[in-house]
């Protein structure tokens, strides 16, 4: 049943990520990540999300949703909730729906630790 979870959410990230226009890097992403938030998804939720982005434009992100706020920011969080890793080039595409997630997920080029409802709930705060 696990698997069929993670294959699951990976469907779900990736669904409403990819916008009219391609992104070409990770920060690119998070930045169009912090204007499509839609606070309304996130009442009563109190997660944090740790991004571990591998590659020549890597890095780490975080997003910290706290009741109806949210905060994205370089570097890492103190015990996060949910735990996303990727390529640079697997997110960038994962998010401009070039990559499917559920492939993304079965080969392991996107891996996803932790809470899997808080996981889901990322695609609908962030569509």
């Amino acid at each position: 049943m696990r698997a069929w979870a993670g294959l699951v959410l990976a469907m779900v990230l990736t669904a409403g990520v990819a916008k009219a226009e391609d992104y070409a890097t990770p920060q690119e992403v998070f930045d169009a990540m912090r204007e499509s938030f839609q606070p309304e998804k996130s009442r009563g939720l109190h997660v944090a999300y740790q991004f571990e982005i591998s590659g020549p434009n890597g890095g780490s992100w975080h997003i910290d949703v706290d009741d109806g706020t949210c905060k994205i920011e370089t570097g890492r969080v103190e015990n996060p909730t949910v735990t996303f890793s990727a390529t640079d080039k697997d997110w960038v595409a994962l998010s401009n729906g070039k990559l499917n997630g559920v492939w993304a997920v079965f080969t392991g080029r996107l891996k996803i630790r932790g809470d899997q409802d808080l996981a889901r709930k990322l695609d609908e705060m962030f569509p």
